[in-house]
C-alpha cells in the first residue's frame, strides 16, 4: 500500500491556514490540505468533534479494562517483541502505540511522561483515538484509509496535536481485515518519513507473521518465497494449510508471490494450485525443516513454522463411493491384550457414570484423545456433545474467552452475539481438557471454581449458569511435580484426579500386531496387511510418537500404493522414513553406530556382497547405503 506523504514546511503554512479558517468560519477551506488529510478533516468535523476539544479520556473501567486487553492478547503478545524493539530505537524521541481495530490503545511504550506534560495525557491503556472521538490523526486516519499513514505537525485536527508528528502502519489478520495498527508519535516534524514508515512496516510485518502462525496451532504453517534469501524476512509469504491439504489462509505477500487474489486460494487444496503431488508435499511439510518446491509457478523455497504433532491425512478418499460415518472404537478393544491397562479403562468408565474425574497420563502421541471419545460413548452422555479444548495450543490470552465464552459488547472487537464458551458447550456432555498441565496458572483458579461451584460467568456477564459436565483431563506432563514447583495448583489436582489412567506406550504393548490391524480398517484399508519384513521392522522400533507416529507411517505406506496393492512393504515408505524405522533406541547413543553396522554387515553377507540387494532388503536406497557405510567406517 501506498503510504500518505507529505512535504513538511509548505504543509505546516497550509495547515495553520486552514486552522485559522476553521477557527473563524467553522468550515474547511477547499484546496489548503493536501487531499488526504482535506477529506480527514471533513470527516472529522461531520463526526462533531471540535477542533479545540481538550483532554477527553473517556477511559474503559478497571474491569473493562481487564476483558479489553484479554480479548486482545493475541495481538498483544505478537506485538511486544516488535514494541520492545521499536522503544528501544525510537522510544527516546517519542511514543510506540499499539491499538485494536477500533483505534483503542492497547499498549504504549516510550518517552510517556514528558510528551503527556506537552498535551497528550489522553495517550494511555483504554483511550479511544478513531477519528470520530479525536478527529485528524495517525491511529485513527491509518484504519479509516487502510494504509499508512503518516500526520505532520499542524495537519491533526486537534489544535492541542499541532506540535506532533505521527505515522501509523495497519496490521492485517490472517483472513487480510485489519485486526490492529502500530504507530509513532513525536514532538516536532516528521523529518525522514520514509524511514519511520519502512521501520514500522517490517516490525508489523513480524507481527503478521507472529498472529499467522499462533491463530492455526493445529495446522501446517509455512513461510515461503521464490528466493532463499528472503526467508524469515518482511516479504516472505505465509501459508496455512489444513491437515486435509486445504489452502485456510494466505499473507498479503502471498498471494504477490503467487499472483493471485486471496479469494481464489483461500479453500483450493494445495496441489490444485502449486501443482505438485499434494500428499507427498504434506508428507514433506508434516515432517518440518526447511527445502524448496518445483510448483507450476516456478521454484519457491520454505520453512515449516508450524508442523502440529497430529497425522495428516493422506490416504487416498474413495472416488466413488460414499463417505460413512466413522466407527467409534470399542473401549475394551482399546486395551488389547492388557488386561492391567483394560481393567484400568472399566475402572474410568465407571467413574465417570458415577460423575468422578478421570486423569489420563501418558507419553505424547499414546491416544489420550481417543481413550477419551471412548469413554464419552461408552456411557449414558453418547448422545451429548463431547468437546475437547487443548490447552496448549490455544494463545494464553484467548484461552479464557475459548472457555467462558462471552456475551456481545463485553469488549470491543466482541462477536455479534457474543459466543459460548467450550463449557457451555459440553453442557450435558463430557469435556475434554487436553493437556491440562500447559494451563495458565491464572486461569487454574477460574477453572476451579467453576468445577466446585458447576456455574460459570461469560466474559461480561454478571449472571452464573449452571452447567452440567463430565470431565475428563489429560496431560504428558508430571503434575505432582508442577504442584511441587507451585506451577500446577495442589486444589485443582486433587479435583481433576479422580480416577487415573496411564497409558501404555506403544513400544510396552502386547498387542502390535491387533492394533496395526484395527488402524488400518479405521484407516479404510481392511483388506490390506503388512509384509513379513515390513512387520518385523515396525515390531522392533521404540516408538518415541507412539500410536500417533504409526498412524503417520501406514497413512503414508497406504498413499504410496499403486492401485490393486493390498500388501504394504517397505518400498512404500520414503527413504527418509526408513532411516528413522531402521536406527536403534536414540537414548543408547553408544550402540546406535554398533548396531546398524551389524545390520548392514548382516545384510551385506546374507546377500554375498551384492550392495543393491542388500540395499533394498533394509529398505534403504544404494546412495544410502554407500553413505551410512562411509559414516559408520570413519
Amino acid at each position: 500500500m501506498t503510504p500518505i506523504k507529505t512535504n513538511s514546511p509548505k504543509l505546516h503554512r497550509e495547515a495553520r491556514l486552514a486552522r485559522e479558517k476553521l477557527h473563524l468560519e467553522g468550515e474547511v477551506p477547499d484546496g489548503v490540505l493536501r487531499a488526504e488529510i482535506d477529506a480527514s478533516w471533513r470527516r472529522s468535523l461531520s463526526h462533531g468533534v471540535h477542533f479545540n476539544a481538550k483532554h477527553e479520556l473517556a477511559l474503559e473501567s478497571s474491569a473493562g479494562l481487564d476483558v479489553l486487553l484479554a480479548s486482545n492478547r493475541l495481538l498483544i503478545d505478537a506485538a511486544l517483541p516488535a514494541i520492545d524493539y521499536l522503544a528501544e530505537r525510537q522510544g527516546k524521541e517519542g511514543l510506540i502505540i499499539l491499538a485494536n481495530s477500533d483505534a483503542t490503545i492497547l499498549a504504549v511504550e516510550g518517552r510517556a511522561d514528558r510528551l503527556k506534560g506537552s498535551g497528550l495525557q489522553d495517550i494511555t491503556l483504554g483511550a479511544c483515538w478513531s477519528e470520530a472521538v479525536r478527529g485528524t490523526n495517525a491511529l485513527g486516519t491509518a484504519l479509516v484509509e487502510a494504509r499508512p499513514t503518516l500526520i505532520d505537525c499542524g495537519e491533526h485536527y486537534l489544535d492541542r496535536l499541532s506540535d506532533f508528528s505521527c505515522t501509523s502502519v495497519p496490521i492485517h489478520c490472517p483472513q487480510g481485515d485489519i485486526l490492529g495498527v502500530l504507530d509513532l508519535t513525536r514532538e516536532g516534524p516528521l523529518g525522514r518519513a520514509h524511514d519511520s514508515t519502512a521501520l514500522l512496516a517490517m516490525a508489523v510485518s513480524q507481527i503478521e507473521s507472529r498472529v499467522f502462525n499462533a491463530s492455526y496451532p493445529d495446522e501446517i504453517v509455512l513461510a515461503f518465497h521464490s528466493r532463499r534469501q528472503y526467508l524469515e524476512s518482511p516479504w516472505q509469504g505465509l501459508l496455512a494449510v489444513s491437515l486435509g491439504g486445504q489452502i485456510l489462509a494466505v499473507s498479503a505477500q502471498a498471494c504477490q508471490l503467487l499472483h493471485a487474489e486471496r479469494s481464489a486460494l483461500v479453500g483450493r487444496r494445495c496441489e490444485e494450485f502449486l501443482g505438485v503431488d499434494g500428499l507427498q508435499l504434506l508428507a514433506r511439510l508434516h515432517q518440518g525443516g526447511a527445502g524448496s518446491l518445483q510448483t507450476a509457478k516456478g521454484e519457491f523455497f520454505y520453512k515449516t513454522l508450524r508442523a502440529p504433532q497430529r497425522s495428516i491425512n493422506v490416504s487416498s478418499p474413495p472416488r466413488t463411493a460414499a463417505k460413512t460415518p466413522k466407527a467409534q472404537p470399542d473401549l475394551e478393544a482399546l486395551a488389547g491384550s492388557n488386561t492391567r491397562y483394560a481393567r484400568a479403562l472399566r475402572m474410568a468408565r465407571q467413574g465417570l457414570a458415577n460423575e468422578l474425574p478421570v486423569l489420563l497420563l501418558g507419553e505424547t502421541g499414546t491416544g489420550k484423545e481417543v481413550i477419551a471419545r471412548a469413554l464419552h460413548m461408552a456411557g449414558a452422555r453418547c448422545d451429548k456433545p463431547f468437546v475437547a479444548v487443548n490447552c496448549a495450543a490455544i494463545p494464553e490470552g484467548l484461552i479464557e474467552s475459548e472457555l467462558f465464552g462471552y456475551r456481545e459488547g463485553a469488549f470491543t472487537g466482541s462477536r455479534r452475539g457474543g459466543m459460548v464458551g467450550r463449557l457451555q458447550q459440553a453442557h450435558g456432555g463430557t469435556l475434554f481438557l487436553d493437556e491440562i498441565g500447559d494451563m495458565p496458572l491464572a486461569l487454574q483458579a477460574r477453572l476451579l471454581r467453576v468445577l466446585q461451584d458447576r456455574k460459570v460467568a461469560p466474559l461480561g456477564a454478571g449472571e452464573e449458569q449452571d452447567i452440567d459436565v463430565a470431565l475428563i483431563c489429560a496431560t504428558h506432563r508430571d503434575l505432582k511435580r508442577l504442584v511441587e514447583e507451585k506451577h500446577f495448583r495442589e486444589d485443582l489436582f486433587y479435583r481433576v484426579n479422580g480416577i487415573s489412567v496411564m497409558l501404555p506406550a506403544l513400544r510396552e504393548r502386547e498387542d502390535f500386531g491387533a492394533l496395526v490391524t484395527r488402524m488400518l480398517t479405521t484407516l479404510g484399508a481392511p483388506a490390506v496387511v503388512l509384509h513379513d519384513d515390513l512387520d518385523r521392522l515396525l515390531s522392533g522400533y521404540h516408538w518415541p510418537g507412539n500410536i500417533r507416529q504409526l498412524e503417520m507411517v501406514l497413512r503414508t505406506a497406504l498413499a504410496m500404493r499403486e492401485p490393486g496393492d493390498i500388501v504394504l512393504t517397505l518400498d512404500h515408505l520414503p527413504d527418509s522414513m526408513l532411516d528413522e524405522l531402521t536406527a536403534s533406541e536414540r537414548p543408547q547413543a553408544g550402540s546406535i553406530r554398533e548396531n546398524e553396522l551389524e545390520l548392514i554387515r548382516q545384510s551385506l553377507d546374507t546377500h554375498q556382497g551384492n550392495v543393491s540387494a542388500a540395499a533394498d532388503a533394509l529398505g534403504i536406497s544404494r546412495a544410502t547405503l554407500y553413505r551410512k557405510l562411509k559414516q559408520l567406517r570413519s
